[in-house]
This record gives structure tokens, sequence and C-alpha cells, in this order.
């Protein structure tokens, strides 16, 4: 006798938990107590009223295995209509990281470095950050990871990109209304709190594993979170003084946005961009799972193939690479915060 059969007694319910009794599926316990009788009673003396447990006493409750294939039917019945809506929308980025990837890739080693180093000078101004990436290139370069290396700066400069490009409307919006914040926190504590694999299992189902939009998608959505916050964070701490001034000129609400407090927002948006790059690294790893090219398919084939030589060296490269976008992200926010302390 199942525990909660007296429970389904008491409320009558005897004769709608038995009318499917004929041709349910009995679960793995109920096997058991049919094959081991008295096995029932070796249970827990209150067990958690599970769907399971409840299905043991009453054949009509539905079973844990029920629920996850609705959640699944659910998903398959609107996947023609989301494919439907999302490809034509989501194809650019495939173009670009198409794009991105086969310039990296194509154009020679004495094009792409230079001009790479020359970009870190420029947002850095720091003759030792430069000297760092320039000798991190070339000992990637060395050990033959250099074309690796940049199919997976390539993704993230794409993919970081489009975070600033969506993130930044979007933490101005929430820090202009209390309403629009309170509605997004919970879905950006959604985002940073799911498992890096969570994302990729819908997108598997939706797109074509040979799609780049398919990781393009999975790394923005992980990666989006933290410019938009900080954004956010960021114009909400402008000094209201500031903002007061600001009013007393006359000055319209986008002269405002623009010439005040995006200015003094903007270390903090930037350290939004510094996480975000960081989190686009840490995904762009997971995403060669479905076949996003770089860095993380030797790491894969390292696993894979127990090969702890290749495994070691590519987790070296994103190391190095993680340390070359953290340095130069944070030697652009320190130039930043110091050109408007001087102005």
């Amino acid at each position: 006798m199942a525990y909660y059969d007296g429970i389904f007694n008491a409320l009558g319910l005897r004769d709608w938990c038995d009318a499917d009794a004929g041709g349910s599926n009995l679960s793995m316990a109920s096997l058991l107590a049919k094959t081991k009788p008295g096995s029932a009673d070796d249970g827990p003396l209150f067990p958690f009223p599970s769907l399971d447990e409840l299905h043991q006493a009453c054949s009509s409750m539905p079973q844990s295995r029920d629920f996850t294939a609705s959640v699944e039917a659910a998903f398959l019945e609107v996947k023609d209509v989301l494919k439907l809506v999302l490809d034509p929308m989501t194809q650019p980025l495939s173009w670009l990281l198409e794009l991105a990837l086969t310039g990296f890739v194509s154009a020679p080693w004495w094009i792409i470095l230079p001009l790479l180093l020359l970009f870190v000078w420029y947002v850095s101004r720091s003759v030792a950050v430069t000297a760092f990436v320039t000798i991190s290139f070339v000992f990637l370069g060395f050990i033959d990871h250099l074309e690796a290396a940049l199919q997976t700066l390539a993704i993230i400069g794409v993919c970081t990109g489009i975070c600033i490009i969506l993130g930044v409307p979007i933490g101005i919006a929430m820090a202009k209304s209390n309403t629009f914040q309170r509605a997004l926190i919970p879905l950006l504590d959604l985002l940073q709190t799911l498992p890096t694999f969570v994302y990729l299992i819908p997108l598997i189902f939706l797109f074509s594993v040979t799609e780049p939009k398919l990781y393009g998608i999975a790394i923005i959505v992980y990666a989006i979170a933290p410019v938009i916050r900080l954004t956010d964070l960021g114009i909400r701490l402008v000094d209201r003084d500031v903002v007061e001034a600001a009013n007393a000129f006359g000055m319209s609400p986008r002269q405002k946005l623009f010439g005040v407090e995006l200015p003094l927002a903007l270390p903090n948006i930037m350290a939004g961009v510094n996480q975000t790059i960081m989190m686009s690294l840490a995904m762009v790893v997971i995403a060669s799972l479905v076949s996003a090219p770089g860095l993380g398919v030797l790491v894969l084939r390292g696993i894979r193939n127990l090969e702890l030589g290749v495994g070691l060296i590519a987790g070296l490269g994103i190391v190095l690479l993680a340390i070359i976008l953290d340095r130069v992200s944070k030697a652009a926010i320190a130039r930043v915060s110091s050109d408007q302390t001087q102005g």
C-alpha cells in the first residue's frame, strides 16, 4: 500500500484515481514493490509528496517524467514559430561572425597583429600593457595557437560589440524608469544564474549546429547582463546636484543624457564592458560543444581524446587571452577615469 493512499481515500478521490489504473505505466518504485513484496514498507517513514510518490497512491496523478515530457512537448509545439521569427532576425549575426572569423584568419599575421597592437595602444595608452600583449601573441604564434586564439578573439569582439550596442540602451532605459527596472531585474537574475550549458539546449533545437548564430546567441544572452546592470547603476549614481544644475541650465533630456550623465557614468559602463568580455570568453569555450571555433575546440579535443598536453596548452592560451582582455579593458577604464579627473 502506498503511503498517501489514505489521503486520496479521505478526499473521496479513489474512483478518480483508479479510473486510469488499467492503462497507466507503473513507476520504477511500483515495479520494485511488485517484484519484492514488502519492499514498499522499507521506504522513508514520511516520503516527500512528489509526483512519483503521489502516483503510487493514485494512478491518475501525473509522474515526474510526464511533467518533463509536457515541457518538451510545449517547446516543440512553438519551435517552428520561434524558428520562423528568429531565423531572419538572427541571420545578420551569422554573417558578422563569419566575416570576422574570415578576416582574422585570412589576413596575414604581419597585418592583423600590428593592427591589434595599435588598437591596444589606442585604448590603453600603456607601454606595459602593449608590451605584454605583444609578448603573449608572439608566444601563441610560437606554439602554433595563434590562429585559434584569433578565432576566439574574433567571436568575443563581435559578441561583446553587440552586447554593448544592445545593453547600454537597455541600461539607460532601466535608469530612467523604475517600473522597467523592476520588471527587468528578475530576467537579468535568471540570465546570470542559469548554468552555461542550459543556454545551449533550446538553441540546438532551433538552429543548425553549423550556423554561427547558434553559439553567438548563447554568448550574447549569457554575457549581456553586466553591461545592462552597470549602465543602469552608473547613471543612477550620477550626483543629483549635477543633474539639477543641468536642469537649471535648461538642458533637454537628450542633452543631459549625452552631455552629463553618460560621461559621468562611463567608468561604471566600462566596468560592465570588462565583465561582459570576461563572460563572453567563458561562454565561447563552452560553445565549442556546438561548433564554435577557437581555443575551446582544442580544450574539447584534450578532454575527448585524453590528450593532457593539448588541453593544458589550450587552457594556457585561454588564460593569456583572459589576462589580455582584462588588462586592456582595465587600462581603458583607468584612462577614461583619468581623463575625466583632469577635465
